[in-house]
């Protein structure tokens, strides 16, 4: 089987899990990226750990799931998030990662490893990369969030949009680029596959336009542009932290693929930027 047809049905199948998650339950969709988010500070430690850095990679791992978990409690659990400071759960859920922030330099004291600046920086940046990206996606779910017969539309328009900017780029560029986009950090990415992506891009905002009339179009183009750009540079920033550690691929745990930052490294970097519009919407409503 080759390259084209792994990563076809890898992308169906990660495609499917996250619609069908979206649909039958808001907690089973937290399920599915808890998964991911565990699976991706792991992979994420690993790579960069070496002689000379050694990221606190279980409480890396530990704190990252806690973070994620606090979140998607304030997001989906009604009576955390209806009674925040009443109760002081959910100031405390919010708090957390603050906490776990600032715990990674104490225990960097206790351990014997060299470069202590360097261990505390992996591992803040694992954390930032990876739970707090995802865990906005939770917070985009929630009841403040429009909906169409139940699925969060904005969260949905995101994916698709990821997805078919994504695919377009990828199929387009490898069959038909010549001209690299930014060749000293990504030699594969080129402009004839960007601009077949963007083309892609917008199409698929004029059908979820139409399809979803609960966020106006103009909603739509501004969220396929944070798309594009954040997107894109997500990934070729992935592509940067390969190419300085002299890797092909982040991992080998989905075929055609390769490992979860290679998948997820568009929605790592655009996804706060999706959720800062999706407060300034809220606000402006």
């Amino acid at each position: 089987m080759n390259n084209f047809t792994l990563r076809t049905i890898t992308g169906l199948s990660l495609a499917f899990i996250v619609i069908i998650s979206l649909i039958l339950n808001k907690w089973l969709f937290a399920g599915a990226f808890l998964i991911v988010t565990v699976l991706g500070l792991n992979e994420f430690y690993s790579l960069v750990s070496s002689e000379t850095a050694r990221p606190q990679k279980i409480f890396g791992i530990i704190s990252g799931a806690l973070w994620f978990i606090g979140y998607a409690l304030v997001a989906l659990s009604p009576n955390v998030a209806l009674n925040l400071f009443d109760t002081g759960i959910g100031f405390f859920l919010i708090f957390l990662p603050i906490l776990i922030l600032f715990l990674v330099p104490f225990g960097e004291l206790f351990r014997r490893h060299p470069n202590p600046l360097v261990n505390v920086a992996y591992t803040w940046f694992g954390l930032v990369y990876i739970p707090f990206s995802l865990s906005l996606l939770i917070l985009l779910g929630n009841k403040l969030s429009p909906v169409f017969h139940g699925v969060p539309v904005l969260l949905l328009g995101y994916f698709i949009l990821v997805w078919f900017y994504d695919t377009a780029a990828y199929l387009y560029g490898s069959r038909f680029g010549k001209h690299k986009f930014m060749e000293r950090i990504s030699p594969k990415k080129t402009w004839e596959g960007t601009i077949a992506g963007v083309i892609i891009a917008i199409l698929t905002a004029t059908g979820l336009s139409f399809l979803f009339r609960e966020i106006s179009r103009i909603d739509w183009f501004i969220l396929m542009g944070i798309v594009i750009v954040f997107g894109t540079a997500g990934d070729l920033f992935e592509s940067l932290i390969k190419r300085n550690l002299s890797i092909k691929d982040s991992g080998s745990l989905l075929p055609g693929h390769g490992g979860i930052l290679d998948r997820f490294d568009a929605i790592f970097l655009s996804a706060p930027f999706v959720f800062l519009f999706y407060i300034i919407r809220l606000y402006y409503s």
